[in-house]
């Protein structure tokens, strides 16, 4: 249901009716899934050893549900890594680059920080193909002989790539993937990704601070015949006498994981199993769509990503006329200030705008609901 706007009062529009019900719009960490409390979490391993029964139990049982939950093949490994996203795509960086030439695809933020590592701290100089915020590098140029960084869904632009059919099925490098806002949302092809990352807090609503990394075969097989020229911290270590330190994909984590982060995680797992196979995919879709439907009721309003075949179905980030820094700013706190919208600013480094995320988490009916309350604050902003 979606409210209508009452008649302008003294010049400027009167404040919609309807809210959502859950206004968490935030791109990360995002909303908590539908029916979650704290409540509702397994308590019994927390304070005890991570390395107990337990604890292993718990650690295990969540790799399990991620595999279930992706329909991610027995060739891949999971393994629950420190310092969320960045921890993960930055300890495969530092454990598998190096070995051949690297390509890195940038068109947003977190692209560029990949840049800007591989260059300034692993003295890499990558051949790199970047493209301004909302549009997407020419995928036509990547020379599959190199290890190639990506970002599938670019949270800070709102442009995602198509799909998996321009990475080469004979490559000789890896693909690189993070796929942070992503996984879970859209229908990945495992066969093309030799590592991907991503973090709880974004698709499933979970907590922050802990990284999943996703290990193909050929991404295996770089580890253990490969030894970077620089030190590893003690986090990053993978192998061990020249063998993939295998109990980290079965729970044994590198180091003390929060068992109450791997418990919200499970909650959002089990709650993701229960909606069936595609359900978060939908989700996100219908999401996506109704966000699209009141973009496109609005001259002021408009899509960072011009392309709609690479348009996020997460993170979306929109263009507001006229806007400025000042003027978002002024939108996000009224929004905020009403508990209509949490956390919609546009992220730092973007051009100056809006961005709703619609992932799983979100009710459909509170994007819906979003809509007049957009009209009503950049009224008010502007006035």
């Amino acid at each position: 249901m979606t409210d209508t706007l009452l008649a302008p009062v003294g010049g400027a529009l009167a404040k919609p009716v309807h809210k959502p019900a859950r206004p968490f719009f935030s791109s990360g960490p995002c909303a908590k899934p539908p029916g979650w409390s704290a409540a509702k979490l397994a308590t019994d391993s927390l304070g005890r050893s991570h390395r107990g029964k337990i604890g292993k139990v718990r650690l295990a049982h969540c790799i399990q549900l991620m595999r279930d939950v992706l329909r991610l093949p027995d060739t891949h490994r999971i393994g629950i890594v420190p310092g969320s996203d960045t921890g993960a795509f930055e300890m495969a960086m530092w454990t598998m680059l190096g070995a051949r030439p690297v390509t890195a695809l940038a068109w947003e933020s977190f692209g560029e920080g990949w840049v800007t590592d591989a260059v300034k701290q692993l003295r890499i100089e990558p051949a790199v193909i970047r493209a301004d915020y909302g549009q997407l590098p020419d995928l036509d140029q990547v020379d599959w002989s190199h290890d190639v960084l990506f970002t599938w869904n670019g949270t800070t632009s709102g442009v995602r790539v198509p799909d998996g059919d321009w990475i080469a099925a004979d490559r000789e490098g890896l693909s690189f993937a993070d796929a942070t806002s992503g996984v879970f949302a859209y229908d990945l092809p495992w066969d093309k990704i030799d590592v991907a990352t991503f973090s709880w807090q974004k698709v499933l609503g979970g907590e922050g601070a802990h990284g999943v990394l996703i290990l193909g075969p050929r991404a295996v097989e770089r580890l253990e015949s490969y030894t970077p020229a620089w030190p590893l911290p003690k986090v990053f270590r993978l192998t061990a006498k020249g063998k993939l330190a295998e109990g980290v994909f079965k729970g044994e984590t590198i180091n003390t994981p929060s068992m109450l982060a791997v418990e919200d995680a499970i909650f959002a797992l089990e709650w993701a199993r229960g909606l069936g196979e595609g359900g978060l995919i939908a989700r996100s879709d219908a999401n996506a769509a109704a966000l699209d439907q009141i973009v496109a009721a609005r001259d002021w309003l408009g899509h960072l990503a011009q392309d709609p075949a690479t348009r996020s179905k997460t993170s979306v980030c929109l263009t507001v006329a006229g806007a400025d820094e000042a003027l978002i700013k002024k939108m996000a706190a009224l929004l905020e200030a009403e508990d209509a919208a949490y956390d919609v600013a546009g992220y730092r480094d973007a051009p100056p705008g809006l961005r709703i995320w619609c992932g799983a988490t979100v009710d459909t009916a509170d994007i819906e609901a979003l809509g007049p309350w957009l009209d009503w604050a950049y009224a008010e902003a502007k006035a």
